[in-house]
């Protein structure tokens, strides 16, 4: 059976935004599901061990208070009953309180309902009135029993003007369960134990920091839907590489809640072709950062449809007018690139180039013609070239003659050719010959000088 883990993440803030203090109270689900099998544990005992580590990593933190709320955990559930109002505030808010939390937790046995709602609505009422940055971290596995709807709580949260901001994490995901909270917020999905703590602790350095950043790449509709790829985070100025991160899309196609340091500046660099740099990024504290960047991005696929042959045309890739490559594709392959226009030099014989344009979300198909063949006999030491006729009518060089071989083969583009030679033992230009003939696709030549 999949375990399905739920972590809710609530930052309640009151009219007293900008305090030093901080408040976390968690939220145990004691509920009899919680006795199901996970691996080598139960559930509660995941959880017990998750939210022990993460408690003891909170100890001697100064201006932070915890408590801890229980549900189902104080009358039995059976097929013909269930308490929906199980649910207690086992340790309040207080200095230090970090050791009496894990030796509450270490108590409870998981055997009652599972009162998600009410509990939420109750922790509301946990906090101290004085001024403070309140947050909740719900531990459950997500299936609430009650009929209640933690929708319906979080919109009467939202009715008192606390705003509500949850994080889902779930291990094992169950979609089915997911739609219950898709009201409240986003998610992250962890894969097993050790990445659910993982992500437990940067939840928890949010609720410290208070401070996330968002980064939007934009499409040409200015909607974040571009994805996928690399960024690199630098302390700004300098070649500080502080964080390498794949940027992310949930399921519901957000992009992913960081935690950056308000303290200081950053430089982004976005790994697409070309690269985007953003300089010079400041961080609000105590906010939500969303840093917009403009990534249209459409694609180039290269092809060569009618060709028999397994051959390999590597493409190089110059934004229009400029020199500096940004990048070598290969044959039958498709690549992203920001929209705008392009140079491509691609290594055929002779070489092809072709100016096109990206668009965003669109395919631009760049397919090469199928090469003929050339088979070339020399009676004799022979030097010379092979040149093609140009749309001008105008002869380009395409290869030189290898005068030690009897015998070449060049796959060739199709067209007008020439090849000029002479003996390479005749000590005049007055030998020089030349003899024309026609490349055609799939279709072989044989020549002899």
């Amino acid at each position: 059976m999949k375990l399905v883990f739920f972590i809710l993440f609530f930052a309640i803030n009151s009219l007293t935004h900008g305090q030093e203090k901080t408040r976390i109270l968690f939220i145990l689900d004691a509920s009899n599901s919680m006795n199901l099998k996970w691996g080598e544990q139960t559930r509660m005992e995941s959880a017990k061990d998750i939210l022990n580590q993460s408690i003891e990593d909170l100890k001697g933190i100064p201006k932070l208070e915890l408590a801890l709320r229980v549900y189902g955990h104080q009358s039995m559930v059976s097929s013909t009953n269930q308490d929906c109002n199980d649910t207690k505030l086992e340790v309040p808010f207080a200095n230090h309180t970090a050791e009496l939390i894990k030796e509450k937790i270490n108590t409870i046995q998981a055997k009652g309902a599972t009162p998600i709602a009410r509990s939420l609505e109750a922790a509301a009422g946990d906090f101290p009135e004085e001024a403070s940055r309140n947050f909740i971290i719900l531990i459950t596995d997500g299936i609430e029993s009650c009929d209640n709807d933690p929708c319906a709580v979080a919109t009467k949260l939202k009715e008192k003007k606390v705003k509500v901001t949850p994080f889902v994490i779930g291990i094992g995901m169950d979609l089915s369960y997911l739609e219950q909270f898709n009201c409240i917020g986003s998610y992250t999905e962890a894969q097993d134990k050790n990445s659910f703590k993982t992500v437990l602790e940067k939840i928890i350095n949010k609720a410290l920091l208070n401070t996330t950043v968002q980064i939007n790449l934009n499409d040409s509709n200015l909607k974040p839907s571009e994805t996928d790829v690399t960024m690199f985070i630098y302390k700004s100025g300098t070649n500080n590489l502080l964080q390498t991160l794949v940027h992310t899309l949930n399921r519901y196609k957000n992009p992913d809640t960081l935690i950056l340091d308000p303290s200081m500046n950053y430089d982004i660099a976005i790994a697409t072709l070309p690269p985007i740099f953003k300089k010079g990024i400041e961080i609000v504290k105590h906010t939500h950062n969303i840093i917009e960047i403009d990534a249209p991005q459409g694609f180039i696929k290269l092809t060569s449809s009618r060709s028999p042959f397994n051959v390999n045309y590597p493409m190089r890739v110059t934004q229009k007018g400029e020199q500096r490559t940004i990048n070598h594709q290969h044959l039958n392959s498709t690549e992203k690139y920001l929209t705008g226009d392009y140079t491509l030099e691609i290594f055929t014989l002779p070489r092809i180039y072709k100016e096109i344009t990206v668009s965003d979300k669109q395919t631009t198909i760049v397919d090469i013609p199928a090469a003929g063949t050339l088979n070339l006999r020399l009676k004799s030491p022979t030097i010379g070239q092979l040149f093609i006729e140009n749309k001008k009518g105008e002869l380009e060089w395409v290869i030189n003659l290898d005068s030690s071989l009897n015998s070449q083969k060049w796959n060739l583009q199709p067209g007008k050719y020439k090849v000029i030679y002479r003996g390479k033992k005749q000590y005049s230009s007055e030998y020089t010959k030349e003899k024309s003939f026609t490349i055609k696709s799939n279709n072989t030549i044989y020549l002899t000088l």
